[in-house]
C-alpha cells in the first residue's frame, strides 16, 4: 500500500509542476484533465502526509522517552505518543478507503427515471413523493434538476417521471436509490382506515458521454407531437414533443418539457444514451456476478431496496438493516444519512472483498 502511495504523490507532484507551466494553461482540454487528476489525488496525498506526520511524532515521542530525563518533558512526550498512535490507525483506515477502485461513473450527472408499481393511485402519489424527495435532496447539494418526460395521474399522482439531475458526483450518491421503494400507510381514498402497501420503481442511470456510447442515427425514428398537460400557451399550441425510437431495441423515450422541438430532440437522445450505457454496464456488471452481490447499489431493479412506513414514523434500507424514524425529513429531501450509510456499507464490503 505505501509503495503505491508513493508512487500517487510523486504523480501529484508531477502535476502540479505541469498545471504551472504556460504551455498546459493553453491547451484547455490538458489543463481540465490535469485538474480533475489533481482533484482526485488531493485527498489522498494530503491524508498520507498527515499519516507519515503521525509516524513521524511517534518516533520523535518514543525518543524522547528513552533519552531524556525531564519528567514533564517525558510526560508530554507520553501524550503525544499517544494521539499520534490513534491517529496513525485512523489515518490507515482513511487510506485503505481511498485507495479502493473509484466507480469511473462517480462524477457523472445522472438520468433518473420513477415508475408507480403496484397500487394503482396510491402507487401514483408516493412517485410523486419520491420525485419531489430527489429534487429537494438535489437542490441541498446545490446540484440543478432537468425535468425530461411527465406522466400524470389524477390527485396529483405520477404514473412514470424521467428527469436528470447535474451536479459533481450526483451518481456517486444517487447509484444507491436503484430499485423497488414500498410504502406503507391509510391512503386518502380508504375510507376504513387499512393499511395499505404500494410500491414504485426507482432506476438511476450515469449520463453518457460521447465517448462512452455512439449512436447510430439511422436507428432511431422521431414523431412530433403536441404536448399536452401543464404548460404555456406556446407549449401546446405547437409540435414542439418529441418521441425518439431506437429500432434496434424497441426503447421509446418522450420529451415535451422545452418549448423548442431541439432541445426536446437533444433531452431525448441523452436519455437514450444513458438507457443504452446503462444496458453496457448491467451485461457487465452480470459477467461479475459474485462482485456485484457483495456491494451496496448495484443490485437488481427489481430489489426491494427501502419501506417508508408512515404510522411508525420510519425508514428502513433492507439491505444494509438500517432504520431511520425521521421520515417527514427524509421525504424533503434531507437523505444524507441513508446514503452515507449505504456508502460506508459498500466501502466495508470492496474492503472485506480486498482482504481475502
Amino acid at each position: 500500500m505505501f509503495d503505491k502511495l508513493e508512487s500517487i504523490e510523486t504523480r501529484y507532484e508531477e502535476v502540479l509542476e505541469l498545471l504551472g507551466k504556460p504551455e498546459t494553461a493553453s491547451d484547455q482540454n490538458q489543463f481540465r484533465k490535469l485538474m480533475k487528476e489533481q482533484s482526485d489525488l488531493t485527498p489522498i496525498v494530503e491524508t498520507y502526509r498527515k499519516y507519515r506526520d503521525a509516524k513521524q511524532t511517534i518516533t520523535d515521542s518514543l525518543d524522547i522517552l528513552e533519552t531524556e530525563s525531564d519528567e514533564e518533558l517525558k510526560e508530554l512526550a507520553k501524550e503525544e505518543l499517544s494521539e499520534a498512535k490513534k491517529a496513525v490507525e485512523e489515518l490507515e483506515e482513511e487510506l485503505k478507503i481511498l485507495l479502493l477502485p473509484k466507480d469511473e461513473n462517480d462524477d457523472k450527472n445522472v438520468v433518473m427515471e420513477i415508475r408507480a408499481g403496484a397500487g394503482g393511485d396510491e402507487a401514483a402519489l408516493f412517485a410523486a413523493e419520491l420525485y419531489r424527495m430527489y429534487c429537494r435532496y438535489a437542490e441541498r447539494n446545490g446540484w440543478k434538476t432537468d425535468l425530461v418526460s411527465l406522466n400524470e395521474m389524477g390527485l396529483g399522482g405520477m404514473k412514470e417521471v424521467v428527469f436528470m439531475v447535474n451536479g459533481q458526483g450526483a451518481y456517486s450518491k444517487l447509484k444507491y436509490e436503484s430499485g423497488v421503494h414500498r410504502v406503507q400507510r391509510v391512503p386518502v381514498t380508504e375510507s376504513g382506515g387499512r393499511i395499505h402497501t404500494s410500491t414504485a420503481t426507482v432506476a438511476v442511470m450515469p449520463e453518457a458521454e460521447d465517448v462512452d456510447i455512439e449512436i447510430d442515427m439511422n436507428d432511431c425514428k422521431f414523431d412530433v407531437f403536441r404536448a399536452s398537460g401543464n404548460g404555456g400557451q406556446c407549449v401546446n399550441t405547437t409540435d414542439s414533443a418529441v418521441r425518439l425510437t431506437h429500432i434496434p431495441t424497441g426503447i421509446v423515450i418522450s420529451c415535451q418539457d422545452e418549448k423548442s422541438q431541439l432541445k426536446n430532440k437533444d433531452k431525448a437522445l441523452k436519455v437514450l444514451k444513458s438507457r443504452l450505457y446503462d444496458l453496457e454496464l448491467q451485461k457487465k456488471q452480470a459477467a461479475e456476478a459474485a462482485e456485484r452481490r457483495s456491494q451496496v447499489g448495484t443490485g437488481d431493479r427489481s430489489e426491494k431496496i427501502k419501506t417508508y412506513n408512515f404510522p411508525q414514523g420510519r425508514v428502513t434500507d433492507h439491505r444494509i438493516g438500517f432504520t431511520s424514524y425521521r421520515l417527514d425529513s427524509i421525504l424533503d429531501g434531507d437523505i444524507f444519512e441513508l446514503v452515507d450509510n449505504c456508502i460506508a456499507a459498500d466501502q466495508a464490503a470492496k474492503l472485506s472483498a480486498q482482504s481475502k
